[in-house]
């Protein structure tokens, strides 16, 4: 994919070879524009690889703007119409891609997710871009005749239009850095601050704690996770440092610290009202066996030593009953924080969308100067959604970078 290596003048180049840089130059490239895709690490897609538990979660068949976060949240509508999950699947079917639903409208690799990075580095290839890997960005200047001069390990070279793909801060392991901020700022951008999103909380209360670590790796099918307006309802892991699990990543985007969440551990029951039942049906079962019949034996046993005290149900006052249901039903704790950047899988904030073009994703302070992707303040919700994203910003930058 070398092209011409004594090139120094292109019309687009592009840095960060991940899900939007990679969608930006193959469709740059198609309408005729000549391309340098260029990345600091030694392998193009490294998050795609390892996305979706090496399956890739590439897109959500239910993609609206609602699942999306941002300080500017009408930013993201003009992209997602314009590139849509029927368009990549359009794509994902010609390269003959096997994919199916997982749940709630993710859609994941049968194989591997490098089905997916190879649709997109064929795509570029037959396009004619040239990418170079393992490539360090030294310095970058606005030229006097207009676009910009790049300077890096690999050589200086110029081009018009300058599209920065650098992703957030999240995984640092694969290379993730503040670059793509960096440059946002040093041509007078805006950057809103960077937190982990999408990300297991960490909890220091002691008896909390022991709890958490007692239950790791046990899960709950099914919970109703709340904080701040908004709620998921999927299932929770114990894991030996606190919460994991889809609800709780989901939940943790809107999360601020000191903030108390809530879960309801068994939301499809009316609890209060089948609590009753239960005594009066049952009224010699013992509480931690009832448990036990919608938990783990071990978390039904752990419950009752820290929160209740097992005796039969005929035994339980409707005030004890009562103060059961709410716990079960709205469990309140306050997180100590989260796991950080190192496991996150977006960042939250980075470049201001408020001045930036939503239809090109050109900044609107240089001209010339392209953002896409996670570097801009615009997060997903899991299931599919950021990739979504990356799509459709590499897309519509594609058309006018």
């Amino acid at each position: 994919m070398h092209g011409h290596d004594r090139q120094t003048d292109y019309d687009v180049i592009i840095i960060g070879a991940g899900a939007a840089g990679l969608m930006c130059a193959w469709q740059a490239a198609a309408r005729g524009r000549r391309v340098l895709l260029l990345d600091h690490a030694n392998k193009p897609g490294k998050k795609i690889l390892m996305s979706g538990g090496g399956r890739c979660n590439f897109t959500n068949l239910y993609v609206e703007p609602g699942n999306y976060l941002s300080a500017n949240p009408h930013f993201c509508k003009s992209a997602l119409a314009r590139y849509t999950q029927w368009d990549f699947l359009e794509a994902v079917n010609r390269h003959a891609v096997p994919y199916e639903e997982k749940k709630l409208g993710q859609l994941f690799c049968v194989n591997k997710a490098s089905d997916i990075l190879n649709l997109l580095l064929d795509e570029c290839q037959q396009h004619g871009v040239c990418l170079r890997m393992e490539t360090h960005v030294e310095r970058i200047d606005a030229r006097a005749q207009g676009g910009y001069q790049l300077v890096s390990s690999g050589g200086t070279w110029q081009c018009q239009s300058l599209v920065v793909a650098t992703g957030g801060l999240s995984i640092p392991t694969l290379g993730a850095s503040g670059f793509g901020y960096q440059v946002a700022r040093q041509f007078g951008h805006q950057v809103l601050s960077t937190r982990a999103a999408l990300v297991p909380f960490t909890i220091t209360d002691p008896a909390l704690k022991a709890l958490c670590s007692e239950l790791s790796g046990t899960s709950v099918e099914d919970c109703l996770v709340s904080c701040n307006g908004q709620q998921f309802r999927e299932n929770i892991l114990f894991t030996h440092r606190g919460l994991s699990g889809p609800a709780i990543l989901q939940i943790s985007s809107y999360w601020q610290a000191g903030e108390e969440i809530h879960i309801n551990l068994l939301p499809h029951l009316d609890l209060p009202e089948w609590l009753v039942e239960q005594q009066q049906q049952r009224p010699n079962i013992e509480l931690r066996t009832l448990l036990a019949e919608c938990f783990t034996k071990k978390m039904a046993g752990l419950l009752c030593e820290q929160w209740f005290v097992s005796r039969p149900l005929k035994q339980l006052t409707p005030a004890e009953l009562q103060a059961i249901a709410e716990r079960l039903g709205n469990w309140r704790l306050v997180p100590a924080g989260t796991e950080g950047y190192r496991t996150a899988e977006v960042t939250l904030g980075g470049v201001d969308t408020r001045e930036v073009s939503s239809k090109t994703m050109e900044s609107q302070k240089a001209p010339g100067l392209y953002f896409i992707g996670e570097v801009l303040d615009v997060s997903g919700q899991l299931g599919g959604f950021n990739f979504q994203w990356a799509w459709a910003s590499g897309y519509a930058a594609g058309q006018y970078a």
